[in-house]
């Protein structure tokens, strides 16, 4: 009898622990998966591609594509511009023949227009034609004399300061016109002083189109209606302000068949030494 009971409480026993055995299993086997699960989820994501030097395989973006003329190509070198003509007269606005640049930020523009005004040499040509116009009594309530002299140096200073910037930074900045002198370089003489000439009114935009140059004519007007606030009005205004707007617009046209032809002259004359 006591030997039966003994069994009869060891297999009872083990049926009672079957359960606890079998829950523990299932609540390991689910502890696994979460941990399978979680390392799954903290594994990094797939990274781009990259070639055996550590460099991206993604394309890099465009960039601008610049041409410039090519030294060794005798046809590239026609129309070659210098910094300046003559090692005297600034030539910043002047662009080679078959060059292409990348258009101007407004401070590019900005110290262009700074170039040009303060160069050495724009003071000895404000000084002659400060003699010019005093020798033509121009602005008789000027006088003449050391101190009339003075009178015209300093207006007409200021008319080319003003100028300058109007025409080739606040106006173009706005407009989003490109103020320098691309050279044609080629064809005869009557198809290239046309160009030059017909620059005054067509100009190209910072896209590299062709547009009415607005920065010239209107740069060019508004710089000679500013002049109304520091000379006599002694006269007609509105006469010297077209008088004003016509002798600038003049000058720039000048400027631009000699740097049109210069590149030839320098060659044939000076044999490219300046």
């Amino acid at each position: 009898m006591a030997v039966a009971l003994a069994g009869t409480l060891g297999t009872a026993c083990v049926r009672a622990q079957e359960p606890t055995s079998t829950l523990e299993q299932s609540q390991e086997g689910t502890v696994r998966w979460g941990l399978d699960d979680v390392s799954l989820l903290s594994q990094d994501p797939p990274q781009a591609s990259t070639t055996t030097d550590e460099k991206s395989s993604v394309p890099d973006a465009p960039t601008p594509k610049i041409t410039t003329a090519d030294p060794n190509n005798p046809n590239d070198q026609e129309g070659k511009q210098p910094k300046r003509i003559l090692w005297v007269i600034p030539n910043y606005r002047a662009v080679s023949a078959n060059t292409h640049l990348p258009p101007l930020s407004f401070k590019n523009k900005f110290w262009l227009a700074t170039q040009d005004t303060f160069d050495y040499s724009d003071f000895i040509f404000v000084a002659g034609l400060a003699g010019i116009s005093m020798a033509n009594k121009s602005q008789p309530s000027f006088k003449q004399g050391a101190a009339g002299y003075g009178r015209y140096y300093w207006h007409l200073f200021v008319d080319g300061a003003i100028e300058n910037y109007m025409t080739e930074a606040i106006v173009p900045a706005a407009t989003k016109e490109d103020p320098r002198y691309y050279t044609l370089g080629k064809g005869g003489f009557i198809k290239r002083t046309g160009y030059a000439v017909s620059r005054l009114v067509i100009t190209r935009t910072d896209a590299g189109k062709s547009t009415f140059n607005i920065s010239e004519i209107a740069g060019a007007g508004a710089a000679a209606g500013i002049g109304n606030a520091y000379y006599p009005a002694q006269s007609n205004p509105w006469v010297k302000t077209y008088q004003r707007w016509g002798t600038q617009l003049g000058l720039d046209g000048v400027f631009n068949v000699l740097k049109e032809f210069w590149p030839d002259i320098n060659k044939a004359v000076f044999r490219g030494k300046y």
